[in-house]
């Protein structure tokens, strides 16, 4: 059996949970998960509430010396590269950024990684990656200065952060158009009728080329918006650097970029419910150290070694 601990990220303005006192009774092994103090602060709830319900509170230092770490944001946790030989859990994003994948090998870490966690085609925290999409529109638009109903967007993807995104920007009045991998060129040649982009596509890291290069900015209505909820670095948006929450845009040849990298924490008390229930789920597979099929498929390293083909590849380029 395997304790697991909760750290309190301290990624700025990171305020999702992976676990709240109400999805506790579905656990098994509550008495091996123990949280950092005030972890609950942010939701509403108390250390109290979570000792009730048989969940251990303890200090920091404390917290990170468990077998398992699991924090949403853990790839870019600050403390990841003092664990050793434990196991992660949580958004690891190491197929996207090679300092996250280096820093796994040489802790000799074990990571399952919530991006890569499926069951029946869909993904486990389908819901986090609309609330994601929708809370880049509110909070971009909002950023931007104008209401959706007086801009022509155009969203790439078809995928649950797209779904999202869509979602607010039909409800807001916007006139959508909907591109996806096929339809890539076609949105090249139109991309000069937009008003606004939106970036909801994962990016292949195989990949050489991107959607949108510098260059095409140029063609872009001048004071136009790119929201770039997939935010990864110079990828399908050439110009992209991720920004944060407090700091959500800046401008390149005259086009607004929005990159922030974890939008669901605008709404983190929605984000984290959903977060709970999906944790409450699976973590005792992983306590029991007998993970089921989709956590398998999840495991992209063992004790610093690289499962993930996907990896192999971004690191040997």
């Amino acid at each position: 059996m395997k304790t697991v601990g909760l750290p309190i990220s301290l990624k700025e303005n990171e305020k999702r949970r992976a676990l709240i006192p109400n999805d506790i009774s579905e656990l098994k092994n509550p008495n091996l998960i123990y949280i950092e103090k005030g972890y609950g602060d942010v939701l509403g709830f108390s250390d109290k509430d979570y000792l009730s319900k048989g969940v251990n509170v303890a200090n920091r230092d404390e917290v990170l010396k468990k077998d398992i770490i699991c924090d949403p944001k853990i790839g870019d946790a600050e403390y990841l590269s003092l664990l050793h030989q434990q196991t992660i859990f949580g958004w690891v994003h190491a197929v996207q950024n090679r300092d996250i994948a280096d820093k796994i090998i040489s802790s000799k870490l074990t990571s399952y990684a919530w991006e890569d966690m499926y069951e029946e085609g869909r993904h486990i925290f389908w819901r986090n990656n609309e609330i994601a999409g929708e809370a880049a529109i509110l909070h971009a638009y909002m950023s931007y200065g104008l209401f959706p109903y007086n801009t022509k967007a155009a969203i790439l993807g078809r995928g649950n952060i797209a779904q999202g995104a869509m979602k607010i920007l039909n409800y807001m009045g916007a006139d959508v158009t909907v591109y996806n991998r096929k339809t890539e060129k076609l949105f090249r040649e139109e991309l000069s009728k937009y008003d606004v982009v939106v970036n909801a596509i994962l990016w292949d890291t195989s990949r050489n080329d991107h959607i949108i290069y510098k260059e095409d900015l140029k063609r872009m209505k001048k004071g136009s918006l790119i929201i770039d909820i997939s935010c990864d670095k110079n990828g399908g948006i050439e110009t992209s650097m991720p920004t944060s929450i407090n700091n959500p845009i800046y401008i390149v040849e005259n086009v607004i970029h929005y990159v922030v990298d974890h939008t669901p924490s605008i709404f983190w008390k929605t984000a984290s419910k959903s977060l709970s229930h999906e944790f409450s789920r699976f973590i005792d597979f992983l306590i029991e150290d007998n993970p089921n099929k989709t956590l398998v498929k999840a495991k992209n390293f063992d004790r610093g070694i690289i499962f993930d083909e996907r990896i192999k590849h971004f690191q040997n380029r």
